[in-house]
Formats: structure tokens, sequence, C-alpha cells
């Protein structure tokens, strides 16, 4: 899909489909009353009859004669005391799913001008950017002869802004279209089948990144870890016939004296459990299990993409953990690459094993900070729900940071406490700590398990276990925590 920017009047634009904001009360926005004049206000005769009351994400569309659309769609933005970011977020979700469904394939688009601040219409832009190229967004590689879907014919967007210079809202459009692509390699590597998605193809997603964006790419097999001393995360691999790689991904954007910014991804490409057995139903979503993975690998073309001046490196920890004679038992005690020895409780909580290791890793590139994105823990999912990821750090500054980029972006994240009383739970008669911390608290002591490889490290962990994707009739990957992880980037930038 192409979307451009424009900063002078919507009626001049050429397109097949005018979008033209409103609220509630008929406090229009300019653009509104500029349209309804020639159509010698055909949208206020509505709108007083009661036909339409303008509220939050409703729309409704007319078929003008004799004016330079063919189709308008009017787009509800509630009350205007009432107008928020959020309210935004949530008309354009509803009007991506609008255009979708309609045989409109130019639409121009006029953002409301009551943003309060320019960072509210970079946001703004950056949502409806994500929301229409989201809607238009099908995963259906493996589906013989022609799709059940619709076939969309939406294919080209104009955004109009106003208060803002048009490089300015070019280059917003520009970063937006860039996460959206990113957004949609992190849907696709997380919606492929655990029999084509295995360690091996992440890395040929990897060298492909790195091809087609002058990326550095070094990846270590299992021969490479076992010389390290990488046992933790080779005890998860081991137990399956693919091989266990860690990709390291670079990015040079920044100047050679700027230090990187680590993206730390887990990346089990099929989670069994290993010998702790996980459930039979719906196992087939821990293809899911990847997802931290994903999210490394599309912030990281997000950023190619956008050219952005930043030093970015993405660790991705690939493995499947699989049932074997030879795969790890309860019990077993391993030495990790920091040194610590880890009695293996569960097999099931493989992810925090792949990453302790890979965190020691990312220490040799003396980083400005370190983030770990994982599907971690299912007690998340009960803390949280769906909406939000977790997020701990030992770094207030670091916290508040993606707290920050989870607001700009819309794609949340919420703070957890990282409390020394917690750490005890991980305590092991036999060895320096115990994977698991108990029943209470399992997405904290996850994560206090993480940080004692991470001691000297500005660091925070992710657990995206309820975000990163849906279950039910709408099964799939969502891509997250892409946006936020690409929003944090570019804040460190504005901030430099």
């Amino acid at each position: 899909m192409k979307f451009s920017a424009f900063i002078s009047d919507a009626l001049e634009q050429k397109g097949d489909c005018l979008v033209l904001p409103a609220f509630s009360e008929g406090q229009a926005e300019p653009v509104f009353d500029q349209a309804d004049q020639v159509l010698s206000g055909a949208l206020t005769a509505r709108i007083k009859a009661g036909d339409y009351q303008a509220e939050a994400g409703k729309t409704f569309w007319l078929y003008p004669e004799g004016f330079p659309f063919s189709r308008v769609v009017v787009l509800g933005l509630g009350k205007r005391q009432e107008y928020s970011l959020a309210v935004a977020r949530k008309a354009v979700r509803s009007l991506a799913s609008t255009l979708k469904g309609s045989a409109a394939k130019t639409a121009v688009i006029s953002l409301p001008a009551a943003a309060d601040t320019e960072e509210d219409s970079r946001a703004l832009t950056e949502a409806l950017v994500l929301a229409l190229h989201g809607a238009t967004y099908e995963f259906n590689a493996y589906k013989s002869g022609k799709s059940d879907s619709k076939k969309i014919s939406l294919s080209n967007i104009k955004l109009g802004l106003s208060n803002v210079a048009l490089k300015q809202a070019r280059e917003w459009v520009k970063q937006a279209r860039a996460m959206a692509i990113g957004v949609e390699l992190a849907k696709d590597l997380g919606n492929q089948p655990g029999n084509v998605c295995t360690p091996t193809f992440l890395t040929k997603q990897a060298k492909k990144i790195a091809k087609d964006h002058n990326l550095e790419l070094e990846t270590l097999g299992e021969k490479e870890m076992k010389k390290l001393g990488m046992n933790t995360f080779l005890s998860v691999s081991k137990g399956s016939t693919e091989e266990g790689q860690l990709i390291i991904l670079q990015y040079k954007g920044g100047k050679s004296s700027d230090k990187s910014h680590v993206l730390v991804g887990k990346g089990i490409t099929f989670d069994t459990g290993g010998i702790s057995l996980k459930p039979g139903l719906n196992m087939d979503e821990m293809k899911y299990d990847m997802c931290g993975a994903a999210s490394v690998l599309g912030t990281l073309l997000a950023i190619a993409e956008m050219k952005a001046p930043i030093n970015v490196i993405g660790l991705v920890a690939a493995a499947e953990n699989m049932p074997a004679g030879n795969a790890s038992k309860p019990g077993d005690i391993v030495k990790s690459l920091s040194g610590q020895t880890v009695e293996i409780l569960n097999t099931d909580a493989e992810g925090r094993l792949v990453l302790c290791d890979t965190l020691t890793y990312a220490k040799r590139f003396e980083p400005a900070s370190i983030v770990d994105i994982a599907t971690l823990t299912g007690a998340c999912i009960v803390a949280l729900g769906h909406h939000t990821s977790g997020m701990l750090a030992n770094n207030d500054e670091l916290a508040k940071e993606l707290l920050d980029a989870g607001q700009q972006s819309g794609d949340r994240c919420w703070q957890l406490p990282l409390w020394p009383e917690y750490n005890e739970q991980l305590n092991s008669n036999f060895a320096d700590m115990q994977n698991i911390g108990g029943p209470g608290a399992g997405t904290i002591t996850a994560a206090c398990f993480l940080s004692r490889f991470t001691e000297g490290m500005n660091w925070a962990h992710l657990d995206i276990a309820g975000t990163a994707w849906v279950s039910g009739k709408d099964k799939g990957a969502t891509g997250r925590p892409v946006p936020l992880l690409t929003r944090y980037l570019l804040n460190k930038l504005n901030a430099g």
C-alpha cells in the first residue's frame, strides 16, 4: 500500500474517496465545512436530521453528484471536549475496517486538527498508517486455489495534516510506513507453521534483511555455542533434530562512536514443553513462542527501512524445545555462559534458559541499553490479560522510556516490580539458582532469573505472552511489540 502526505486543501487532491472528521456537537473541522459548502449543506443536514451522531468510530457514506470525489466517508470523533489520542485511535481502527470493505482505490484522509500537540499529530499519523496497513494484511501462503477473503481494492492513501510543515509530515508517514512493514514481517514470521519456521528459517530471514538493507550478520551454531560455554541455551535445543542458532544482526546507522542498543528475542520456534510436556489443547499455538524473535527482526527491518541514524543490534535465540531421549530432564543442572549454575526444575521454563546465555553474550557489545522480548509466562496473561505487555527493568529511566514509547505508539506495556524479595523464590539446594520460582508471581520471578545475568547493564524485559498473538476465529500474530520498540529507538534519537 502506498502512503503520502499533503498539507494543502484536501478537496484539491485526486482520489475516489474523501474521509472527513466530524465531532458530535457539530463543531466541524475546517475541511468538513469546506466540503459541506460544496455539497450545499448535505453533510450538516444529515447530522441535524439525527441520521448520524458522529460517535467515535462511527462512519457514514455519501455518494454525491458533481463533487470531486465519488465517495465521501464522515468519520465520527465523539464529543470535542472528550477527544483524545485514544479516541482517535479507536476511530481510525474503525475507518480502516470501513475502507477495507469498500471498492475505493485511493482515499484522501484529512486528519483532525484537534490534536493538542505536534506529538499527538505524529502519533495519529502513525496510528492511521498502522491501522490501514494492518487492515489489508492477510496470511494465506498455504491456501490452495482462490482465497476465501474479498479482494481489497484500497491501494493508495493520502494523508492531510495541518499546522505542520510538509517535510515533517512526509517524515512521519515514512517512519509509520516503515514501522508497518516491520509489523507485517513479525506477523508473517509468527504465523508460519512450526514445520517451516525453524531456527534455520529464522536465520534465512535475517540473511535477507541483512542483504536487502546492508546489515551485518553473524550466526553461531551449536558447535560454536558449546565452545563458548552456552550450556543453558544448549540444554533447550539438544532435544531437537533442528540445530539451535544464535543470530546476531547489526544495523549501524549511527556514528561509530555511538553505543548500540541491543534487542534480544526469544525464538523458540516450537515449544512442546520438553520432558515437562504441555497439555495437548491449543499446543498448536506454541508456534508463536518465537514472536519475541519476530519482533526483533521486525524492528530491525523498520529501523533499516527508515534509515534511522542509530546503532541497533538484534540477538535472536532460536531453538526448538522438544522431548527426546537426550532432552533435558527436571533436576538436571547446567553451567551457564556467565559461570552461574542452574537447576532445571521445569523444562517448560525454557525461554529464560536460552535468554540468559544470550544476555550474557550481549555484554561483549557494551550496549547503551538492552531489552529482551519474550512470550515468557502464562502468569503475565493472568496478571494483565491481552491488552498490555508486562515490563520489568533494573533501570528506572529505561523503564520510563519504554512506558512512554508504549503510550505514544498505542502498543502499551505495564511495569511490574523487580524487588529482591522475589529473588528468594529462585533459591536452589543444589545450584546457584533454579529456573522456576513456584506458583506465585511467575512473571516477576522469571524476570528475576534473567536479572541475574544483566548486572552492570541497563536492562529491561518485555513479557509479551498475552499480546503477541490472538486466539479463536481471528487467530494470528499481532506484530507486537514492534511499534513500541521502534518508537523507543526513535525517541532515543530525539533525546540525543
